[in-house]
């Protein structure tokens, strides 16, 4: 079996979809996109900065649009046996899956960052950091100490907090034994309380929406489980704003499953990277550029 993956905010980078927009069909499906979102997705993923395209309401729509795209490059009408996505990334996951169409999913990312973008800016300051390495009871004492939440348990050693400010500097002034404390460039605390705003607004814009049932197995962060509802997939969405990513959760249940390669959608990497350590041996293909279709597409039919 075969996981395609959508990786989450932070896995931006300058200039990511340039080399993409040499492939017609990849070009046109991200000027559709674009055109379902308030966000000119072609100018932030070709010209924009690092700073500009690190704020929220920009990040979010770029990388579901990025990660929609390429998969569709990657599939055309092949359904993979598994999909789930890190944070955001859930979103083109239900896309992939047939709860929603990608339209929709533009619609409601552009609704979710901006709402998650207010909630940031109208709280106390707040920010997250990575946390590598230490003992797991370790590092999640020490959080509980600091009134920190674990946001994303992303297993192999890697727990990113969120929070404070002042709580995020103290953790990295004094970080657990043998743990390393990598403060983020992010807006907020997201995946906590501090985020409880973005998820009302988030719920309202669904209502709207007419969810279907996965065509494939869907993983969600909650805890990992298949959701095999797409009113449930979508609710679930909704409440994550605000609670922790069980990422380490999703890949255990990948191994349960019976998942033999992962193949994460552009722009690539950063699940690749947690996969190295928590399924071990398991092939994977990160989708950059367009380079790596080629690989992506041998292991499709590896492990179809």
């Amino acid at each position: 079996m075969i996981a395609v993956l959508f990786p989450g905010q932070g896995a931006q980078t300058p200039g990511m979809l340039a080399p993409w927009l040499d492939i017609p069909e990849v070009a046109a499906q991200l000027r559709a996109l674009s055109e379902a979102t308030d966000v000119d997705l072609l100018a932030h993923g070709t010209t924009s900065d690092a700073d500009t395209i690190r704020d929220t309401a920009v990040a979010q729509p770029l990388l579901v649009a990025a990660g929609l795209a390429t998969a569709r490059a990657l599939l055309g009408s092949t359904t993979p046996g598994l999909v789930a996505g890190h944070s955001v990334g859930e979103l083109g996951a239900a896309a992939l899956a047939g709860v929603i169409d990608d339209a929709e999913a533009m619609r409601l990312v552009s609704v979710r960052a901006q709402a998650m973008a207010a909630a940031a800016a109208g709280s106390d300051p707040t920010s997250m950091a990575a946390v590598l390495g230490g003992v797991e009871e370790d590092v999640l004492e020490r959080l509980e100490q600091l009134g920190l939440t674990p946001a994303n348990m992303n297993g192999g050693g890697q727990i990113v907090a969120a929070g404070a400010t002042a709580a995020i500097e103290a953790l990295a002034a004094d970080p657990p034994a043998r743990a390393r404390v990598i403060p983020l460039q992010v807006a907020g605390a997201f995946h906590t309380s501090y985020m409880q705003p973005a998820v009302s607004a988030l719920s309202e814009a669904t209502a709207s929406a007419a969810p279907r049932d996965p065509e494939t197995t869907l993983l969600t962060n909650a805890d990992g489980s298949a959701v095999t509802s797409g009113a449930d997939a979508l609710a679930r969405i909704v409440a994550q704003v605000a609670n922790p990513v069980r990422w380490d959760l999703c890949q255990a249940r990948m191994l349960d499953l019976g998942v033999t390669a992962i193949i994460e959608v552009a722009p690539g990497g950063v699940l690749t990277g947690l996969a190295k350590r928590s399924l071990k041996g398991v092939p994977a293909v990160a989708l950059k550029t367009p380079d790596d279709l080629p690989a992506a597409r041998d292991l499709l039919e590896q492990h179809a």
